[in-house]
C-alpha cells in the first residue's frame, strides 16, 4: 500500500512538473511572439498632402497590420522646410489604431516612423521602422524595423 502511495504521488509530480513546463514553454513562446522585425510596403500615391492625408499599406508580414491598413498624417509636407515630419495614426481596421511619428527628407526619401501604444490590438505596440524609397514612380516606401508590445505595468 505504501509502494502504491509513493508512485501515486511520484506520478502527480511528474505531471505537474510536465504541465509547469508546458505553460511556461507557452509562455515564452508567446512573449517571443510579442517583439520581433516587421516589413511593410506603403503607398503614397493617394495621399494628399493636407492633413488627413494617408498612405495605404500594400505589404505586410504582420498579422496585426494587414494589407489595406492606413497611415494617416496630422501635419502638411515642407514644415520644417525640407522633411514630411507629422504625428501619425496607423489604422489597422476595425477600432484597432497606433500612433506615432513619421519624418522624412523630402531630397533624399529616408525617414523614421516610430509607434508608441495603441488601442485595440494595437494596446501596448511600439515600433522603429526605418523608411527608405522603393519606387519614386509609384509612390510606395518600404518601412523595415522592429517592433513590441508593452506589458500591461510598464504603461
Amino acid at each position: 500500500m505504501k509502494t502504491t502511495r509513493i508512485q501515486t504521488l511520484f506520478a502527480l509530480v511528474l505531471v505537474a512538473g510536465s504541465i509547469a513546463l508546458t505553460l511556461g514553454t507557452t509562455s515564452a513562446s508567446e512573449s517571443r511572439e510579442r517583439k520581433g522585425t516587421i516589413h511593410l510596403v506603403k503607398d503614397t500615391s493617394q495621399y494628399s498632402g493636407l492633413p488627413g492625408g494617408f498612405a495605404t499599406i500594400t505589404t505586410s508580414d504582420f498579422a496585426l497590420i494587414p494589407v489595406g491598413s492606413k497611415i494617416y498624417y496630422d501635419q502638411a509636407p515642407d514644415i520644417p522646410t525640407g522633411l514630411i515630419d507629422s504625428s501619425v495614426v496607423l489604422d489597422a481596421g476595425n477600432g484597432n489604431r497606433s500612433v506615432g511619428r513619421c519624418t522624412t527628407d523630402l531630397v533624399t526619401w529616408i525617414g523614421l516612423c516610430t509607434f508608441s501604444d495603441g488601442i485595440g490590438t494595437m494596446a501596448g505596440f511600439h515600433a522603429r521602422l526605418d523608411v527608405s524609397l522603393k519606387s519614386l514612380d509609384l509612390g510606395t516606401f518600404d518601412l523595415r524595423g522592429t517592433y513590441g508590445f508593452a506589458r500591461d505595468g510598464d504603461k
